[in-house]
């Protein structure tokens, strides 16, 4: 069964893609999130960094909380594994996404609130994605090509997260190749 957490408005089952209007509540579970992985991680958290389509004012995204968590070697994520289950994360490996550990939250083979993607702390992957989040949040125009790009997809792609996102990529690519980040 679909599981959500109500008061924020999160959670969307196992790799299917459905998109919520933005929701403003989504900046605080963030910030509670932020606190409880510096917490547990302490000096291993360089910076954590709310990203994804949930960080972007205004557009629809799909209602999971991603987090970038930089650490000061990708192989520092390995040693986040334990602290992490202890917060309710399960490790979900390293071949998921490319120079990435990627964490989630939620419960696992049916609904995910929260993602946390843990990289090389100024490393290419996080560039990446903060200078990516930091243009839709600065050019609301972008923002909503993106957001259409999204419900058309969101609806092409409903029941494959992996298609869905997949198809994303040009746009994302594009974008960061005129930065010269690709």
């Amino acid at each position: 069964m679909q599981q959500q957490d109500e008061s924020f408005g999160l959670g969307v089952p196992h790799l299917a893609v459905r998109l919520s209007d933005h929701n403003t509540k989504w900046r605080e579970i963030n910030l509670l999130e932020e606190t409880r992985i510096r917490d547990a991680l302490g000096p291993l958290a360089l910076d954590i960094q709310h990203f994804g389509s949930t960080a972007i004012p205004g557009i629809k995204a799909k209602p999971i909380i991603d987090i970038l968590v930089g650490v000061p070697r990708l192989d520092d994520g390995l040693a986040c594994i334990g602290p992490m289950d202890e917060i309710g994360y399960d490790y979900a490996g390293a071949d998921i996404v490319p120079d990435d550990h990627l964490f989630g939250r939620g419960v696992l083979g049916e609904t995910r609130t929260h993602l946390a993607h843990f990289v090389e702390y100024q490393g290419f992957n996080w560039r990446r994605n903060i200078f990516f989040r930091d243009r839709l949040q600065n050019d609301p125009p972008l923002a909503l090509a993106y957001e259409e790009l999204k419900i058309g997809l969101a609806q092409k792609f409903a029941e494959s997260r992996a298609a869905y996102t997949g198809a994303k990529k040009d746009f994302i690519d594009k974008v960061l190749t005129e930065a010269g980040l690709a």
